[in-house]
């Protein structure tokens, strides 16, 4: 040991640090490294290497990149990320690097098929789900489009509400982002669980949540109302909801950066309807002819 590493108060160490500590010295080990070389390697002293492995520090991100190099392991390895937790995760996250995301995609829809939780199309279902910022124009053609195929129409923002007994709101306010995302997350179940055939219109947000996300990708057919960040604004300034922009003296920047943010991951669902290329009438039309093509329906 380096005589010249600081040996820590057991009260000093956090336990985040002490985990890491314990990889770093597990990763080092793997690779059959003496501290000293491995400190020369990342370019860091050795003590500050040994008050890392003895859980004290507090390592910049900077200094964790050049140990991660030093190591030969990505840094999620490093921190402790799930997909890097055991053989086997490090494998799949071998056979998934440097993929492309048609290449991802295909993997994902694959695995949901090996374990039963769907992803494929050979039997496309029968709910449909608008997926989009809001202001994309779920709401009103999603129920013109339930209206013309004979579905319920399912809002799901108002289902969330009637299991909380509150607004969305008010949950946010009162509950916090978790309990939302566990509310909206048993509203689709339900909505899933009940309607074999149905036109839902699906929160913004529920994309920030991949749990829930792939549920949605699995048991509906989806479609991406695409609009310009303009007509967004100008849709839900016309219904008097600013949310989430409305303490913001910049709300276009918000709403630019939100659309951005969510976009590649709205254009995973299975289609694309522009709302901003044409009138109510002719996106109508569009999304018709999409929803009843996937449905393999008579126009």
């Amino acid at each position: 040991m380096n005589p010249s590493a600081r040996q820590p108060d057991e009260s000093e160490k956090h336990p985040f640090l002490v985990a890491l500590g314990e990889r770093v010295r597990a990763l080092r080990a793997r690779r059959g490294m003496t501290r000293k070389a491995a400190a020369q390697a990342a370019g860091v002293s050795e003590r500050h290497w040994a008050n890392l492995e003895y859980g004290v520090g507090n390592a910049s991100i900077i200094v964790l990149v050049q140990v991660a190099e030093a190591l030969h392991c990505p840094l999620a390895e490093l921190i402790g990320d799930v997909t890097t937790s055991s053989p086997e995760w490090l494998l799949l996250r071998e056979l998934l690097e440097r993929r492309d995301e048609a290449e991802l995609r295909r993997a994902r829809i694959a695995v949901g098929e090996l374990f039963g939780t769907g992803g494929g199309n050979a039997q496309r279902s029968s709910r449909i789900a608008l997926v989009g910022l809001r202001g994309a124009g779920k709401s009103t053609l999603g129920q013109m489009l339930a209206d013309d195929l004979g579905f319920p129409f399912v809002e799901l923002s108002q289902d969330i509400e009637k299991f909380a007994g509150c607004s969305v709101a008010e949950i946010q306010a009162l509950y916090g982002q978790n309990a939302y995302r566990r509310y909206e997350r048993r509203a689709l179940e339900e909505a899933i669980q009940i309607h074999s055939e149905a036109v839902l219109a699906i929160p913004g947000g529920l994309v920030s949540d991949a749990a829930t996300f792939n549920l949605l990708l699995a048991h509906c057919t989806t479609i991406w109302l695409q609009a310009e960040p303009e007509d967004h604004m100008q849709r839900v300034a016309a219904q008097g909801d600013m949310r989430p922009m409305a303490a913001s003296a910049e709300a276009m920047e918000d709403l630019k950066r939100i659309l951005a943010g969510r976009a590649a991951f709205y254009s995973k669902a299975e289609f694309t309807v522009n709302t901003s290329a044409q009138s109510l009438t002719d996106s109508f039309a569009l999304l018709r002819q999409v929803a009843r093509g996937a449905l393999r329906l008579p126009a």
